[in-house]
């Protein structure tokens, strides 16, 4: 997507990479939205912990943030042992693969990487074969963004109210977003309509990253306390609602998305309201049988009793808003059943949850 700064605007990707460097780029997603800053990660380790730490979060931007780091950390091996090798790639892709255990993108993106690798016959041409991997996960996850948007944005009519949960925009992916390339198809049409960006407590990526990124891009919206979804639902102020998700399982279209889209999809369902769930093929899950079984990774309580802002002086802060002797529970995602789903809409179409696993040869289901 197109970001302007003092004035200017050009093209940026959410994730890239510098082969001169061995350095992935990203942006710093927790300066966002006062301050538009890429930084350079060095190596794997401080690779595995921008992911951790959310300087870059997001299904699609993790899956192409692990998979680069993944490279990285090949291409930063010296020698020509293929064993010793082997065993500092299985090093690197458990150091990633833990830095977020909810999402399934990275664990996918990675297993291509290390698929493609399998094809050389020395540690050289193994190297090369995981930067093009890692490269064409990346462009991979532009470009099914851009065919969610295509069939997405016939569920956009003229006038609409539109609610979204936490980011799951171009921040969130490599480029365009999944929840959001709908709505930015939608746009390119001529369709006027208005978003409303949950919060998304605890930490605010909904008032943060989507309304910037909105905002960068014309989308009419609004801020609403995560609270105020059903008070809208009830007076018929809600159309729509369009999500993202960090995992899918395929045989039962179970839906793993941030911290209260669970509540929203409860919401949605009673008042009537169709609710889908915009994804890339990377992000479903094939292997589980259950949402239940899903890893629901549990943040620091930090991040419910404050909250992280700028000052008048531009200095970023953090400031405690809770008791000063109480503690907080803090899961990061939830799940949603499939009967509470309308549509999920993926690159090759709009699928009813449980159609998936019927569905599979055409949605990329690694058995065949």
């Amino acid at each position: 997507m197109k970001v302007t700064i003092h004035g200017r605007t050009r093209h940026f990707r959410t994730v890239a990479f510098d082969t001169k460097r061995n350095a992935v780029l990203l942006i710093e997603q927790r300066l966002l939205p006062h301050e538009f800053k890429i930084v350079a990660t060095r190596d794997f380790r401080e690779t595995a912990a921008a992911i951790r730490d959310m300087i870059v979060r997001g299904a699609g931007a993790i899956g192409a943030t692990a998979a680069y780091g993944l490279a990285q950390g090949a291409w930063a091996f010296r020698g020509n042992d293929l064993a010793n090798f082997s065993a500092h790639v299985w090093t690197v892709y458990q150091t990633l693969k833990n830095a977020r255990p909810t999402a399934v993108d990275p664990v996918n993106a990675m297993n291509d990487v290390c698929a493609a690798m399998r094809k050389g016959k020395t540690v050289e041409e193994k190297k090369s074969l995981a930067l093009a991997a890692a490269e064409e996960f990346a462009n991979e996850d532009a470009r099914h963004c851009e065919e969610i948007g295509r069939h997405g944005a016939k569920l956009i009519r003229n006038g609409m109210k539109v609610l979204t949960h936490c980011n799951a925009g171009w921040l969130a992916f490599v480029d365009v977003g999944s929840a959001t390339a709908p709505m930015y198809a939608a746009q390119a049409a001529g369709k006027k309509f208005h978003v409303f960006c949950d919060e998304t407590r605890p930490r605010s990526q909904g008032a943060t990253l989507t309304a910037w990124e909105l905002a960068q891009q014309r989308v009419p919206h609004q801020i609403i306390a995560d609270n105020a979804a059903g008070h809208l639902m009830q007076r018929g102020e809600i159309d729509l609602v369009i999500v993202g998700s960090d995992r899918v399982l395929g045989r039962t279209g179970e839906v793993t998305n941030k911290i209260g889209t669970y509540t929203k999809a409860v919401l949605a369902a009673r008042h009537k309201i169709p609710f889908y769930v915009a994804i890339p093929l990377s992000t479903i899950d094939w292997h589980l049988k259950r949402g239940f079984d899903i890893p629901i990774e549990e943040r620091n309580e930090s991040e419910v009793l404050g909250a992280w802002g700028t000052l008048k002086s531009g200095k970023r802060a953090y400031i405690r808003v809770a008791n000063p002797s109480s503690g907080a529970r803090n899961p990061g995602f939830d799940v949603t059943p499939s009967e509470l789903i309308t549509g999920i809409i993926t690159p090759m179409g709009i699928f009813k949850p449980r159609d998936l696993w019927k569905q599979r040869k055409k949605l990329g289901y690694p058995g065949g």
